[in-house]
Parts: structure tokens; C-alpha cells; sequence
């Protein structure tokens, strides 16, 4: 077997990289031109029942109520995960 087809066939299977909240707020920033907070891109990933990891830092009672993404947020959040491959 050629060593070109065991190169293809290796990065076949190579794992994704791991795609951070800090990559999808950079993406959104740079197409959308606003900002989106971290709890925002939570919250969409949640309502897509996508995996989320334990935060260790996380609070049970949080100090104010928390907001919820507009619309436009959620589009761009949701752009975001399609562009790295995430949904």
C-alpha cells in the first residue's frame, strides 16, 4: 500500500479539534460584528441537546437573573456551531 494512501487514510480518522467557546465568540465577532457571551452559547448548545461539559466553577443560585440571547444571537451562535462543524 502506497504511503499517500496510509497518509489519507490517517487523517481520515485524526479527531477533530476541539472547538471553544473563545474560537465560536471570535467567529461570531468577526462575521457578525457583536459580541456574544459566553452563557448565551450555552444555553443554545443546551436547547440543541449538544453535550456540555461540568463547569467547575459553576454557581448552584446565580446573584442576577440571567438574560436570554435575542434572536439575532441565537442565529449567530447557531451559524457559528455550523461553521465548526459542531451541529
Amino acid at each position: 500500500m502506497p504511503l499517500d494512501n496510509i497518509a489519507k487514510r490517517a487523517e481520515a480518522y485524526k479527531p477533530k479539534e476541539r472547538v471553544t467557546y473563545k474560537m465560536i465568540k471570535e467567529y461570531i465577532e468577526a462575521k457578525y460584528g457583536f459580541k456574544v457571551h459566553t452563557a448565551y452559547i450555552a444555553e443554545v448548545k443546551k436547547s440543541l441537546g449538544l453535550p456540555m461539559y461540568d463547569a467547575p466553577n459553576a454557581v448552584e443560585e446565580l446573584k442576577q437573573p440571567r438574560k436570554h440571547p435575542t434572536a439575532e444571537k441565537v442565529e449567530a451562535i447557531k451559524d457559528a456551531l455550523k461553521h465548526f462543524e459542531v451541529i
